[in-house]
């Protein structure tokens, strides 16, 4: 099993940058892909970006690329999302995903580990 804990969320201003955190613990060897989804009240989990856990390779939604950076830190078991010039469009409770599969990675069906969420407020 995967445990998975995000931090980092809250309100933040239109403009601002705020930097998510998630952990993962137990069985942390082996991950293919971990990534960041985000889900706004009314509507369907969305994919925002996703970094191959050995590797560099990374993938970005549309919507927030050159805005938003998914970095790792291996040594401490860690994915960030940095996140600037933020909208008020990016309010939604952001997850962290992992999986040991393989698929394409905007679709959350793909990942087999969340965590419980951090909810990100960008006021307008």
């Amino acid at each position: 099993q995967v445990q998975l804990v995000e931090s980092g969320g809250g309100l933040a201003q239109a403009g601002d940058s705020l930097r998510l955190s998630c952990v993962a613990s137990g069985r942390t060897f082996n991950f293919d892909v971990m990534g960041w989804f985000r889900q706004a009240p009314g509507k369907e989990r969305e994919f925002v970006a996703a970094i191959m856990w050995s590797g560099g390779v990374t993938w970005y939604a549309d919507s927030v690329k050159g805005r938003f950076t998914i970095s790792k830190d291996k040594g401490k078991n860690t994915v960030y999302l940095q996140m600037n010039s933020l909208k008020s469009d990016d309010t939604a409770v952001y997850f962290c995903a992992t999986r040991y599969s393989t698929g394409p990675v905007a679709s959350p069906t793909n990942f087999d580990y969340w965590g419980q969420g951090t909810q990100v407020t960008v006021s307008s």
